[in-house]
Parts: C-alpha cells; structure tokens; sequence
C-alpha cells in the first residue's frame, strides 16, 4: 500500500469488531429454540467495513480504533491489514474485551436484528498522543466518521477541521455527542430513519433542506433507502434564478417519475431546477 499515490490516502476512525452472522428460516418466539441455517464469522464495524471497502477500490486508508489484545482484537487486525487498511493507529488495550455484534438474520422478512456489545475498556481522548493524530492526519485527503468512539471522534474531527481536510460522516442514528461532531462534516450519509429523527420535519425530503440549513459546512447529504436506492441533495454554488426554485416534495415527485422501470441498473436522476435555498437534488434508484 506504500507505494500508492498519497492523494488517495483516506483516514478513518469509528467502530471495528467481529459480526456473528446467524441465518435463521424464521426469528425466533421467547424460549425458542432453534437452529441456524448458516454460520458466519467476519470482521464489522462501520469504520472497518468502510475503510475496507475504500482499500479494495484502490484507495490507501488507515484507520484509528481500538480493541483489545484477544482472539477477537487479533483477527479485526489481521483481516483489515490483509485487505491493506493500515492499521498502525490502532489502540490495543491488554485487559478487556474487543467489540462484537451477534446478528440474527431472518430469512422470512429478510431483515436482521443486532446485538452489539461494545468494547471495553472505551477509547478516550487522551489515549491517542498529538504526535499520532497528526501522523495520521498526515496527506489524508478525507476523514471519516461512523459517530462511534464520540469523545476521541471529536477531537480528531476538530484538528481536522482545522487543517481543512474535508469531513464524512456516515450517520446511522442519533448517538452521544454526534450533534457535536455533524456542524464540522463536508458531507453526510444517513440512513433512512436519521433524517427525519434528527429534524423533525414531515418528509426525508424535506429534512434533508433542514440539514442543510442547519449544517452550514454541509456540501452534500445523502439519505440510504435500501431497496430503493439513495437521494441526495448538494447545496449548489451557483445562484439560482427565481423562476427555477421549487418546493423540495414535488421535485422528489418529479424526479421518481422519470425512473423507468424496465433498466436494470443503478441509474442517476438529478434535477436541473434549484429548490429553496440554492440545492440540487438527485436521486439514484437502485433496481
């Protein structure tokens, strides 16, 4: 991975633990017993599986976490390291446990259920030393954030704010301290349910203008909608002439009927009309 060009370096610093991944043909009743009908054990933790994902597209990452010294801590390591995210950054504590996540996977509904339990003793701010933080941030073009490890998260986020290295924030749901770490990211990926907790408003379309009035730095957000693909609104630089504004429900509306049912790939569709406070919004159905 050395030998990669440094603008491709990517920092991040989040979650990193083991999945239990058990397939089931039903989720079962209390005081069930019942037998899986696969077994899987692989490393997870949204930071790892997106640091891994940026490795395998061709990326160098490194990412900061922290787990401890046992079976479980050893293999995040060794697996993140063999699919080449740099794993130097890490805290490795003595005593404890790493983090874990059980996962029953329902084979009916097709949806799975988490059991996480963290790791422990927990990251603190004053386990990684300045001189690491900066090595880190050292040629990173992009940190990102999984709003895990809050605390540390922050500080890590605020000196990376002021070397003015663009901020991600992957946000799953409302967490401790994430109100602090969002007015400092570029841009934001949410899943579906976060918009609308986080604002408050009536529909993800237009909780993702709130977003955006209310995060300033903010260049784009993105809402996940499983099966339905992604929308994303991006605050445009450029003015927008009066007679091009439109209210941000119906141009959601506008833009899902011109998907076509009969492609069968992810397809872009992005307005060319600007909505009330100078955005572009897109949408990509996934099929």
């Amino acid at each position: 991975m050395d030998s990669l060009p440094e603008h491709r370096i990517v920092l991040g610093c989040g979650a990193a633990g083991v999945d239990f991944l058990a397939a089931v043909a039903s989720f079962p009743k209390p005081d069930d017993k019942i037998r899986s009908t696969s077994l899987k054990v692989q490393g997870g933790g949204n930071a790892a599986n997106a640091l891994t994902c940026a490795a395998r597209l061709g990326l160098n990452p490194r990412l900061i976490s922290k787990v401890a010294d046992d079976i479980q801590g050893r293999g995040v390591l060794e697996e993140l390291e063999s699919d080449g995210v740099d794993t130097s950054f890490f805290l490795v504590s003595k005593e404890g446990n790493s983090p874990s996540t059980y996962i029953i996977v329902d084979n009916e509904t097709k949806t799975r259920t988490c059991i996480h339990t963290p790791g422990y003793p927990p990251m603190i701010p004053d386990e990684l030393s300045r001189s690491s933080l900066l090595s880190a941030l050292d040629g990173a073009r992009l940190v990102y954030f999984d709003g895990r490890l809050h605390e540390a998260a922050l500080v890590i986020a605020q000196e990376t704010a002021r070397k003015n290295i663009p901020i991600l924030i992957d946000v799953e749901r409302k967490r401790e301290g994430l109100d602090d770490l969002l007015p400092l990211a570029s841009y934001a990926v949410c899943s579906s349910k976060f918009p609308l907790a986080w604002t408050e408003a009536p529909s993800i379309s237009s909780a993702l203008v709130s977003m955006l009035l209310r995060l300033p730095k903010i260049k784009f957000v993105i809402v996940t909608l499983g099966e339905d693909g992604c929308i994303m609104l991006e605050r445009s630089t450029e003015e927008a002439p009066a007679s091009e504004e439109k209210d941000v429900d119906s141009l959601l509306e506008s833009l899902k009927q011109r998907e076509d049912d009969n492609v069968a790939i992810p397809t872009c569709y992005a307005s060319v009309i600007y909505i009330l406070l100078n955005s572009k919004l897109t949408i990509f159905p996934y099929y």
